[in-house]
């Protein structure tokens, strides 16, 4: 599971892999800058959003620059926190806080759903509301996620073993993509951050923990 392998390197195109590596890109474009859109419906007129940066994720430089993109047109000043252990985690949010930031997105990457408990005590402490790509941050008490099912990805993944302990060619199976994403959220977050989910919001949720 890796964001954009033709760039890396590893497949010479989605369609057409062309070695002996295929797989699940769990990476969706366009989907950072839906993130940073739902921070702004959540925090209306929020002007600073703070970015946890995971510096050794190659898909981390891809959302990056798609958030700052998306930033520009929203008229959002992105304020990069960059970490590189979940022992950075605390600290970033300090960082974050003191530069005033009224929300935070997260990147996907798995050092980071990996301190996924820590992300959410530091939001909480700090009282920033975060957004996150993976449902499994709000399972531990993140505010709001938008992103690909990962327990999709993984099953599906049962799919090219099967076709190639049949004998196919990795060359020749395309790459996939997740074609559904879901919209999590966790009501308790949200009160104790003293925010209400918009309506708006609360129609498109595919779950809903209380």
């Amino acid at each position: 599971m890796l964001a954009d392998p033709v760039t890396l390197g590893f497949v010479k195109s989605d369609a057409h892999p062309g070695g002996n590596l295929t797989g699940i890109a769990p990476y969706v474009k366009g989907l950072p800058a839906k993130q940073l859109e739902l921070a702004r419906e959540i925090v209306p007129g929020a002007k600073r959003m703070g970015l946890l940066n995971d510096v050794y994720d190659p898909k981390g430089f891809l959302q990056r620059g798609e958030i700052e993109a998306a930033a520009q047109g929203l008229e959002i000043k992105i304020v990069p926190a960059d970490v590189r252990t979940t022992a950075d985690i605390a600290s970033a949010y300090e960082t974050l806080a003191d530069a005033k930031v009224e929300a935070v997105v997260i990147e996907q990457s798995s050092m980071l759903i990996a301190g996924r408990k820590k992300i959410a005590k530091a939001a909480a402490e700090r009282k920033l509301p975060t957004v996150y790509g993976y449902r499994e941050h709000v399972e531990v008490g993140g505010l709001v996620s938008y992103g690909i099912n990962l327990d999709w990805c993984f099953h599906h993944s049962a799919y090219y073993v099967d076709k190639i302990l049949r004998g196919t060619n990795p060359a020749d199976l395309p790459v996939e993509f997740p074609t559904r994403l879901y919209l999590s959220l966790n009501l308790k977050a949200a009160k104790a951050l003293g925010l209400e989910f918009p309506l708006s919001v609360l129609v498109r949720a595919d779950e809903v923990i209380e």
